[in-house]
């Protein structure tokens, strides 16, 4: 599904990612463990297509990501892929169920649908009954579960994780991991989290350690 070769991307004099290679097939979840500064972000944005690479290649389903016009990489990322930050990035003004329906609203989905599939995506992830609910009344935990419905909703075939455990506690952190393992192991879709954790990758079934010298197996 996803094919990274020889990736590498600079900062003016600054080298953050150096051939980082990898191939995600379709049910797979991978982790990849680095410390704060190293690139990790950087590099699920090139997959996206939000950054280019310096050089080297992203494949998605064998279709190049730096071949494509920005309106095509804005198309596949609304249709094919699903993101978890750190931050939520809860809309604060929309109720649970709006947030979680957002993506299939930008895909012109019949509002009937989108109650439906919203509220599905609300109870997978032990919601239900808060579909109404404003996001200041959410816990931080609450918050990253409205995150998680709300990328996967979609049934995007990729999942992008970047540090979604950063602003919780261990207890929420735990639950939230499981939550997206579970989730994307029950859509069928890839997966790629990125984190500083060792206890978050472990959680994954291929780990790397990405480096200034590019991405190694752990």
């Amino acid at each position: 599904m996803l094919k990274l070769n020889g990736v590498s991307k600079r900062f003016g004099a600054r080298s953050v990612l150096n051939s980082v290679s990898l191939e995600l097939a379709p049910g797979e979840y991978v982790a990849i463990v680095g410390e704060s500064g190293v690139g990790k972000s950087t590099l699920l944005n090139i997959i996206a297509g939000l950054e280019a690479p310096d050089s080297g290649e992203v494949l998605f389903e064998q279709k190049n990501m730096n071949s494509l016009s920005d309106d095509a990489r804005t198309l596949l990322r609304r249709d094919s892929f699903g993101f978890v930050f750190q931050a939520f990035h809860v809309l604060p003004h929309l109720t649970v169920q709006q947030n979680v329906g957002l993506p299939l609203l930008l895909r012109a989905f019949k509002d009937k649908d989108i109650e439906a599939k919203a509220k599905h995506a609300i109870a997978s992830v032990g919601l239900a009954g808060r579909e109404n609910s404003m996001p200041r009344e959410l816990s931080g935990g609450e918050l990253q579960r409205v995150a998680i419905a709300r990328a996967l909703v979609g049934e995007p075939k990729l999942v992008l994780a970047d540090e979604p455990t950063g602003n919780l506690d261990q207890e929420n952190a735990r639950q939230v991991l499981a939550l997206l393992r579970e989730q994307v192991k029950g859509h069928a879709a890839a997966g790629i989290l990125v984190t500083h954790s060792e206890a978050a990758a472990a959680t994954c079934d291929r780990r790397y350690r990405l480096t200034g010298a590019g991405l190694t197996p752990l």
